[in-house]
């Protein structure tokens, strides 16, 4: 009897484990009108950010996503301390009060640093894979294959439907137009 009942208690905590975990879809309808927010203000692609959130923070289940707020592996700030299995951690990472600071941060980062503000003169808010290419081109990961796994979320979960394209949107209304007149 009570080794079932431990085995109930075992798998019932399980569950509840996975249950709390992020989904990508979770994420996306969670996050979507702040990156589309980004978007706007700095034209960084909403794709972009999403899809580099996703990847760096395990769709927000990583470490530094639960305990910072932190999306993209971000360091500096003056490091950050929380707590991880009842033990206190040091940590090099940014401390962000919110999921949407963090994207604020990326996109400053995006924009304003040297090694990457060319990109918004160059790419335009709805050329993720140019903006995929160039970020990788210029350091932010190491990894050879870090834009294709991007660019496989971005596919995958169509988040390049948050760019706004403005002359998809053009041709849609024209084709509504069209059809009414007809």
């Amino acid at each position: 009897m009570k080794k079932l009942v431990l085995v109930t208690l075992l798998l019932a905590s399980t569950l509840l484990a996975s249950a709390q975990k992020n989904t990508a879809k979770s994420y996306i309808e969670q996050f979507k009108d702040d990156a589309i927010k980004i978007m706007h203000q700095t034209g960084v692609p909403a794709s972009i950010v999403l899809g580099v959130a996703m990847h760096e923070s395990g769709c927000g289940n990583s470490t530094l996503a639960q305990n910072l707020n932190n999306q993209f592996g971000v360091k500096g700030g003056g490091g950050a301390v929380f707590y991880k299995h009842n033990k206190k951690v040091h940590s090099k990472y940014k401390r962000y009060e919110s999921v949407y600071d963090s994207f604020q941060d990326f996109a400053r980062i995006m924009t304003e640093r040297s090694e990457f503000s060319g990109l918004a003169d160059k790419f335009t808010h709805f050329d993720y894979t140019g903006w995929a290419h160039g970020i990788q081109k210029h350091g932010y990961a190491s990894s050879h294959k870090w834009s294709a796994q991007v660019l496989g979320l971005i596919k995958k979960y169509q988040l390049y439907n948050f760019d706004e394209n403005p002359a998809e949107k053009e041709n849609t209304a024209n084709q509504d137009q069209m059809a009414q007149n007809n």
